[in-house]
Order: C-alpha cells, then structure tokens, then sequence
C-alpha cells in the first residue's frame, strides 16, 4: 500500500491507504485574502502566526504555506514564511507556488521532507518542477491537467495522472511520493462531477497505487449551504479511497465529517478522536483537533500530561 512520508525537522506525517485521513490546512495564501495580501507583501507576518497556530489546533495535519502575492517577491516572501512557521509548529508543509523560484527558495529554507504544491502534466512544468523535486528529496501534488487543459472526461485525467507518475519515476522519483489531484469540478456546474472524481480516486489508488488530495472547497463553488455539502463530500471521498485534501480546518462541518470518515473506516482507536471533540465537555474548552494522530503526536502526549498532572494532584 502506497505511504507518503512526509516530516518536519522532529515529526513525520504519513499520507496512506491505511493511515488517518491527512488535512492540509489552506489558510496561509493570500489569493482571495486583501488583509493578509497586503500584511504579508509588508513584511508583516502576525497573521501567518495565527494562522499557522490555528489550524494545528484545529487538527491539520500539514500546512501548505503560499505567498502568491502579485509584484512582490515571492522566493523571499515564501522562504522568510517557511522558516516562521517551522519556528511555530512541528507540522510538515507543503510549499506552494507556481514560480520556480520561489519553490526553490522555500525548499532551500525547508528542514525535513515537504510535499511541493504543484507539478502538472504540461512537459515544460514535469521538466521544471520534477528535478527539484529529485534534488530536494521531496515529496509533490500531481495536478492531473496538461497543455490542453483540465478534461472533463475523467478517464483523461487518469491518463495525464499516469504520465505524471511514469516522468517522476524516470527522475528518480517513486510513486508514493506522488499524490495526485484529480481535480474536483464544481457541482453546481458539472452535475456528475462528485460521481466522476469518486470514480476517479478509486482508478487512481487501484491501478496506479497512488495517494489523492484536491481543492475540496470546488466541489461546492456557487452553491448555498456550502458546509453540508463539503462535510459529506469529504467523508464520501474518503471512502472511495482519498488520503488527503488541501482544505480549512477551522470550519468545524468539515473536520467532523473526516473524523466521523476516520473513524467509521477503522482509523479513530476506540474512537478517541471523536470523542475528544465531540463530548460535552469539548464544548466548553478550545478545540485541539480531535482527529487520530500517530504515537508521538501532539494529541497523546497532551493526554499523557494531563493523566501525569492528575495523578500527581491526587
């Protein structure tokens, strides 16, 4: 079974077919955010802290920080954010960013093993991204489009995945330290877009032994109600076989619905993860995630400290 080891300079995070559903918290990007846009090209990182220190308490399981921030200069940008948010948090990241440059900045400021955030299909982003992949012994998100576009017949998209998969493996590159992105479409423009990437990630993990992760907020674009669908969404994908989504993780729908997914596939022991953030006491004391987290994790060690703290006041 394919297993993606990522790691921090003191933690390591796997992405698998066996393993806890994998959230990759979204929040450090500044496409969409004026506030953080403008902060961010200043110099002025308080609300990349925030974020950062949010989600992880919240229960993402890697960060993906961009600094996609037009006129401003991304690689020193990407690589000052890399190295705050490593001083935060032991969390892995996934250094995010269309720019070569600034990809090569980030990893060059990275300790550990990262995900890249992205390659495509296109030959010249495969020639481009793929050997500083290789070089910096990182692990990359596989967007499954190509020169002509994102298809919209799903059996296309398999085929530029396996590309993908085939040209990291000429570089050096195994198939578990890819993850593809089989591009989710809203629904609310392509009605059998959620029967499509269902579909699709069962392909994916079936026939080329891959790792999935998307954009899960797309599958909702346009539509009211947005956390009902993407809390069901998620829990669905999760069974048909996705490992990971890029996603936030303080909107509360969405985190119960991976755990539920979690634990109703057999990876929430005795069902720790939601009873954590689903009793009533949770209720009335900040949030610390609640998902399954491997010994060692942040989750065991609070419980082995408070069990020690009890005993010892006893």
């Amino acid at each position: 079974m394919s297993r993606t080891v990522l790691s921090s300079a003191t933690r390591e995070v796997a992405i698998g077919f066996d393993e806890p559903f994998c959230v990759i918290g979204e929040r450090i990007n500044p496409t969409g955010r004026k506030k953080l846009s403008e902060a961010m090209s200043q110099g002025d990182y308080s609300m990349v802290v925030s974020d950062a220190l949010a989600q992880v308490a919240a229960g993402a399981t890697v960060l993906d920080v961009n600094a996609g921030i037009p006129l401003a200069d991304e690689p020193r940008i990407l690589a000052e954010c890399v190295k705050l948010v490593q001083s935060l948090v032991d969390t892995p990241l996934s250094i995010d960013s269309s720019i070569i440059d600034a990809l090569e900045a980030g990893l060059g400021a990275y300790e550990g093993k990262p995900l890249v955030n992205s390659v495509t299909g296109e030959d010249e982003s495969l020639e481009r991204v793929l050997p500083l992949v290789r070089r910096h012994g990182a692990a990359v998100v596989a967007i499954s489009n190509d020169e002509s576009g994102i298809s919209p017949d799903p059996d296309v998209r398999f085929e530029v995945a396996k590309k993908i998969v085939e040209r990291a493996a000429d570089h050096g590159i195994s198939r578990e330290d890819v993850v593809v992105d089989p591009l989710v479409m809203p629904i609310g423009a392509v009605n059998d877009a959620g029967r499509q990437v269902f579909r699709l990630v069962r392909r994916l993990r079936e026939e080329l032994g891959v790792n999935t992760t998307c954009g899960a907020s797309n599958i909702s674009f346009g539509l009211p109600n947005r956390r009902v669908m993407n809390g069901h969404f998620l829990s669905m994908a999760a069974v048909a076989g996705m490992t990971s989504a890029i996603m936030n993780p303080l909107h509360a729908e969405d985190m119960n619905a991976i755990r539920a997914a979690n634990a109703l596939l057999g990876f929430d022991p005795d069902c720790r993860g939601w009873l954590t953030a689903n009793r009533p006491e949770a209720e009335a004391r900040p949030a610390t995630g609640g998902l399954a987290t491997p010994e060692g994790g942040e989750a065991p060690r609070q419980r082995r400290e408070n069990r020690r703290r009890a005993r010892a006041s006893a």
